[in-house]
């Protein structure tokens, strides 16, 4: 599931680039999404605003560029 939040957040084709974390949850249907963005973000690869929202880091881009979207 984490590696499906970091693709939501990267798709250049999805609107918006940034997003709140109970968004996240609801269009990944996860129940908790704090649990899903927590370790995206101690990783590094997503940015947390002081108002909740996330998106993701240029290295969350580049991740997804190198290795393409893996299903």
């Amino acid at each position: 599931m984490e590696r499906e939040a970091v693709y939501l957040l990267t798709d250049p084709t999805r609107y918006p680039a940034i997003w709140s974390v109970p968004d996240i949850g609801r269009e990944l249907d996860q129940h908790d999404p704090e649990s899903l963005v927590r370790p995206l973000r101690n990783a590094g690869l997503l940015h947390q605003t002081a108002d909740g929202f996330v998106f993701a880091t240029p290295a969350a881009s580049r991740m997804v560029a190198m290795v393409g979207r893996i299903i």
